[in-house]
């Protein structure tokens, strides 16, 4: 996340002195913060003290003569990464659905381009009022990703949901959707579309990506052309659909996606304990091209005057198939199948012999293991899917759009 710009809304109520948490969280990443406060904000916590922690200037007049001269709140709006509102009272929350701009916060809201970021905080009774569901529904609409508030007590007394959410989940939800800058697999595609951002906000989900490499001896290893990015991108866009992931990662050099905690593995036997380790889970997607076969290793490197070595083959742990009869199987469960020839025929086969739920296949003798694209299948019980061509991108997509709709 170093270098990327946040421009901070706060509004106006108590839950307003975590801005400051969160701004420190935000800059010990190596981000820029600048901070708008509105009037009633101003209340509650100084433009001194966020200034302070920001290192930068805090804005609060949108008539200040100076930044109109350069048209400041246009100029605002548009040089941030990601502008996020926290608290967002349900007065702003309103605004920000009507399209009202009164004020500095409202009118940069309604004149920015960058993508929106919104954390609640009010009493239990505002938040559960028919027109603020109706002002959430609206802005999630629009794209703006609304976080879902705590429950827990207030301090108005009440107890129930409506409480800012911590600091720290909101900096994870900061590095959700600032994934799509973050991740290396396919640079400049869109940002996952905001009304699926938070559908599975709440599911903990294992992904594993990439190759496994069984050693030969010192310098030599069994491996495979498997590149990661397909798993990757499915990793990274259900982070940005609220999940809580686990990537189990093969040796690939890619970066990790914002807001998924990753495991580096090297061997199929440790992706085996990883993915072991990482449960419980509400699903798996088990995307790694896993080596069916290991040797035993030599201690020194084989040389290739003496020929051929004579190699001692050990079959390796079929990872999908013991997870599926595990006691803590995943309510779902998807396995990937890259075949050379009728990638339908075998893949519904293997989802039978699996037990898994979901097989997605593709037919790597068309579209090359590494590449940019693909096309798949989604193999279940209830028949076949047989997709167009996209990017990877949006296969991670459209597959994360049917893993909400099975655990919801």
């Amino acid at each position: 996340m170093t270098g990327k710009r946040i421009l901070l809304i706060v509004g106006g109520g108590i839950a307003a002195y975590k801005a400051c948490e969160l701004v420190r969280l935000l800059k010990k990443d190596g981000m820029s913060v600048r901070c708008v406060l509105t009037h009633a904000a101003q209340k509650f916590v100084t433009p001194m003290t966020l200034a302070a922690l920001s290192e930068d200037k805090v804005y609060t007049d949108l008539f200040d003569l100076k930044d109109e001269a350069e048209m400041g709140h246009i100029q605002l709006s548009r040089q941030a990464d990601l502008v996020v509102v926290a608290p967002a009272t349900a007065d702003l929350m309103a605004k920000m659905a009507q399209g009202i701009a009164d004020d500095l916060a409202t009118t940069l809201l309604l004149a920015t381009d960058k993508p929106v970021l919104a954390a609640p905080a009010m009493n239990v009774r505002m938040w559960q009022h028919a027109a603020t569901r109706r002002n959430v529904a609206t802005l999630r609409h629009d794209g703006i990703t609304v976080l879902e508030p705590d429950e827990g007590p207030m301090a108005c007394g009440e107890f129930g949901p409506g409480r800012l959410p911590e600091p720290d989940a909101i900096h994870a939800a900061i590095g959700r959707a600032l994934a799509h800058q973050d991740v290396d697999v396919l640079a400049g595609q869109p940002d996952f579309a905001g009304k699926h951002v938070q559908r599975l906000l709440g599911k903990h989900i294992i992904v594993t990506a990439g190759p496994t490499h069984e050693p030969i001896d010192p310098v030599r290893v069994i491996a495979n052309r498997s590149s990661g990015k397909q798993g990757f991108a499915i990793a990274g866009a259900l982070a940005q659909a609220g999940a809580r992931v686990t990537l189990v990662a093969g040796p690939v050099s890619l970066a990790t996606p914002a807001g998924v905690d990753r495991i580096n593995v090297e061997t199929a036997r440790e992706m085996q304990a990883a993915v072991q380790t990482a449960l419980p889970s509400d699903a798996a997607v088990l995307v790694a091209a896993v080596a069916d076969w290991r040797v035993d290793e030599a201690t020194e490197k084989l040389k290739k005057e003496k020929g051929p070595p004579a190699l001692n083959w050990h079959k390796n742990p079929d990872i999908l198939a013991e997870l599926a009869q595990s006691a803590e199987r995943p309510r779902l469960l998807v396995g990937f199948a890259a075949e050379t020839e009728t990638a339908v025929e075998h893949a519904q086969a293997k989802r039978v012999r699996k037990g898994c739920d979901w097989i997605v296949a593709n037919d790597v003798a068309v579209d090359k293991m590494g590449g940019e694209d693909n096309r798949v299948h989604l193999i279940t019980e209830n028949g076949t899917e047989s997709w167009a061509r996209m990017s990877k991108l949006d296969v991670a997509r459209k597959l994360v759009e049917k893993i909400a709709d099975a655990l919801a």
